[in-house]
């Protein structure tokens, strides 16, 4: 010790930086006996997670002596850099997951200035926790921590269903009211009331558990209204019958304003200029029915 004090303080006193940081990394292996430190932990005042990272980078850059490298050595250090590199991402889905409540993250989601939306969409594919089965087991199982349905497809749904429903809990925690979210109330970026609307218009489509988890929250199917109940004459409902044939082929409602949809009623065929007709709809919107205007929104026009 006495020969490392002057080798640190004496010899090389501008590597005050380096000591504090050697100084805490000590500290935490004589406390807990390993260096297995999580990137964000601090030791005192001292980034120590960030601190062994910046070792491990400077060492694959050669950027390091012998002699260090031996010291953290001695203390047990681990140059993996891949576990080093899954620490720094499993720190910021950390800093996501106390931010959104939930780690099925939008691709272009960022924490800690790491893109951690794109990271767990790699980690999330086949192979993405790695090669060897005990790392993946474990590196899962660090996953899992901070997130138990961290991979919703596991589940049975998709990543953007999982964060719509995390969205929708959070909004009736907050106080809001079922009725009152509606296509245009967001959570952090996201329609939960467009998502909403399509559950209840497609909640026979939904696995058992999706349904039971909705329910729970006091989401029901919607009610079909008798066909053509009070929603106008014939070409309305043409154009109603085009546009729900287009939605649930394009999985969306947006229209190019000069696609034509075939469609047959009733054995007859019929062109139906729909997105002519979806602009004429939001035109007159002022002069549509409530029934009217909540079939367009079943539908996924957000303007009804």
């Amino acid at each position: 010790m006495v020969a490392k004090f002057i080798k640190f303080r004496v010899v090389e006193p501008e590597k005050q930086d380096w000591l504090r940081g050697y100084d805490a990394a000590a500290r935490y292996q004589e406390r807990e006996g390993d260096l297995e430190v999580p990137y964000e932990h601090l030791e005192g005042a001292c980034p120590l997670g960030r601190w062994l990272s910046d070792q491990r980078r400077a060492l694959r850059a050669g950027q390091m002596s012998g002699e260090r490298a031996k010291d953290l050595e001695a203390l047990g250090i681990v140059w993996d850099t891949a576990d080093a590199v899954f620490a720094e991402n499993l720190a910021a889905a950390r800093a996501y997951f106390a931010e959104a409540g939930t780690l099925a993250a939008p691709r272009h989601a960022t924490a800690l200035d790491k893109p951690v939306g794109q990271w767990l969409t790699n980690i999330r594919k086949p192979g993405g926790l790695g090669k060897d089965p005990k790392r993946a087991e474990r590196r899962a199982e660090q996953l899992a921590a901070v997130d138990k349905e961290w991979n919703p497809a596991q589940l049975g749904w998709t990543v953007d269903w999982q964060r719509h429903h995390v969205g929708l809990k959070a909004l009736l925690k907050d106080g809001a009211l079922l009725k009152g979210i509606v296509p245009g109330v967001t959570y952090r970026g996201d329609d939960i009331g467009r998502w909403l609307t399509r559950q209840r218009r497609d909640f026979a489509r939904l696995n058992p558990e999706q349904q039971q988890r909705l329910a729970k929250l006091g989401v029901q199917p919607a009610v079909r209204a008798p066909p053509g109940a009070g929603l106008g004459n014939a070409a309305f409902q043409r154009g109603l019958t085009a546009l729900a044939q287009y939605a649930e082929r394009e999985q969306r409602a947006v229209v190019p304003r000069q696609h034509t949809e075939q469609i047959t009623v009733d054995g007859q065929d019929h062109e139906v200029r729909l997105g002519v007709w979806i602009s004429n709809q939001k035109s007159r919107r002022d002069k549509l029915s409530g029934a009217q205007l909540a079939r367009l929104a079943e539908l996924g026009l957000d303007w009804a």
